[in-house]
Formats: structure tokens, sequence, C-alpha cells
């Protein structure tokens, strides 16, 4: 097995996932909390497929701004798919969810917490990273009632969490269609109901679900500041925006004011906001 990789500051690694075009090739991270920057990385069989993931990787690079040491080295095969297993353990995301890991014994828990159990794979959501944290915390404090649309599901983490907390119905879609069955899986293994589509926003596709009272969008701030009156559109009181660097809050503030949402909070995690708006 070969690992082709980089590291690089942990801001970078979202807009990196969306703009990585490697075909065939699956681009991982994880970040050892010890250490500063985060680590990106394509897993593959064969040898001669070196440079081809390194150049893809590169052009991923670039795309975003950063530039960063990209390698390739071979490593043993029984390592590579469980390896980010190392960096998620059980702990509270917020006062009423916990997050568990499938392989790690179950926690204690009081009556009025939710357990998470994740086998996340290589689809975004463990809840480790700061917009996904902030997201859960703000679907912790609101009202556990009414409708919830989850943009951007990947895992299924957060639509997991609002069936769990008692919001209804509840679905969930992502462009990437490989993320649809981790989500599915992820939601039988918790007994949550709710339901995944592959959608993509600016597509011009018809939406298989109607708006929510709570939409969860945590994607990109560059894309919800271009597609901020679609994603307005299916929230119909609530909308936690994520995804977003500091620097960019601002601009996503005055996309949704434009279309008649007011800031009630956000969340401040380290380099990345999460904001709370109502219609």
């Amino acid at each position: 097995m070969n690992k082709t990789f980089c590291a690089l500051e942990e801001r970078f690694v979202n807009p990196l996932f969306e703009v990585f075009d490697g075909g065939d090739f699956i681009l991982s991270s994880y970040r050892d909390v010890e250490k500063p920057l985060a680590e990106v990385q394509i897993f593959f069989p064969e040898d001669d497929r070196a440079e081809e993931s390194r150049e893809a990787l590169s052009r991923a690079l670039e795309i975003v701004g950063t530039k960063a040491e990209v390698r390739t080295v071979a490593i043993a095969d029984e390592d590579w798919k469980l390896s980010y297993r190392r960096h998620f353990k059980t702990e509270h995301a917020s006062p009423h969810i916990i997050l568990h890991p499938v392989w790690e014994p179950l926690p204690d828990s009081n009556r009025d917490e939710i357990v998470i159990t994740l086998d996340p794979g290589l689809a975004f959501g463990t809840g480790k990273h700061e917009t996904t944290k902030a997201c859960l915390q703000f679907i912790d404090e609101l009202p556990h009632e009414g409708s919830f649309l989850d943009m951007g599901s990947g895992s299924g983490i957060l639509s997991i969490a609002a069936s769990l907390l008692g919001y209804s119905p509840v679905v969930g879609f992502d462009i990437d269609e490989e993320t649809i069955p981790v989500a599915e899986e992820n939601a039988a293994i918790n007994n949550a109901h709710a339901s995944y589509f592959r959608f993509a926003l600016g597509k011009g596709m018809k939406a298989p679900f109607e708006p929510a009272d709570t939409v969860a969008a945590n994607i990109l701030g560059p894309v919800l500041i271009a597609f901020a009156d679609e994603v307005a559109s299916y929230a119909k009181k609530n909308l936690i925006a994520s995804g977003i660097l500091n620097e960019l809050y601002p601009e996503v503030v005055k996309a949704f004011a434009d279309q008649g949402f007011i800031e009630v909070s956000h969340k401040t995690l380290g380099e990345w906001t999460t904001g709370l708006f109502r219609h």
C-alpha cells in the first residue's frame, strides 16, 4: 500500500476537499492534537500511480492558494484503512451529546444525554473539527423540535444528533454520493430516523426534500455566500451556517441579511466561526 500526503494548516483542509479532483483517488485527513499541522492523505495500492497521486494533490493545493511538500511513502497494508481511528476518541461535543467511535467501549451516560456511535470511514464528520462541533452545540441549544435539514451531511453526524434529540422529520444531503451509504449506516447503528440524498447546490436540480424549520449548512464560506439565496430558501426559521473562516464571517452575515436572516449568535472555535441565524 502507498500513501501520498502533505502537512498543512487546518484552515485549508475543508477547501482542499471541495476542490480535489483525483478521479478514483480518495482524499482523507487527520490532525494529531499534539501537532500544529493537519495531514491530508491519498491511499492507493498501485506502485505506478505515485506521480499521478502527487499531481492530483498538488493541483488542489494550488487552487486553494497554499503550498506544501507532497510526498509518497509505502506503508503496511493492514495499517492504512484504520489509521484514522487513533485520532477519534469518545468525548462530549455539547452538554447533551456524546460522540463515541464504534471501536471503543460504550461510555456511561445520563438519562438526558445521547450517545452517537460513529464509524466515519472516509466521510467527513467525526465531530472533532471545530465547524462540526459548533453545529452540534447549536443543535443541542435550540428547542429540539420541528423538521431538520443537514446540508453537506458527510458521515451523517449532525442529522443523527438532530433525530436522537427529537427533531422530526430529518433529512440530509451531500454532493458526494459515496457519503450517502456511510450516513445511512451510521443512522441505522444509532436507531436514528433520517433520510439521505445526493444533491448539489447551484445545479438547478429539483430538491428531493422540503424546506425545514432548522437547517444546518456545514459547507464552505464562499459556497454559503455564492448560494445564500438557495440555502436561505430551505430554512423556514433557524439557519446554522458553518465552515466559515473567521475573516470571511462578516461577508456571510451580510449575505444572509440580504435574504432576510438576522444573526442570533455565533461561536468562534480556532480559525472557524459558526453562526446561528433566524428568519
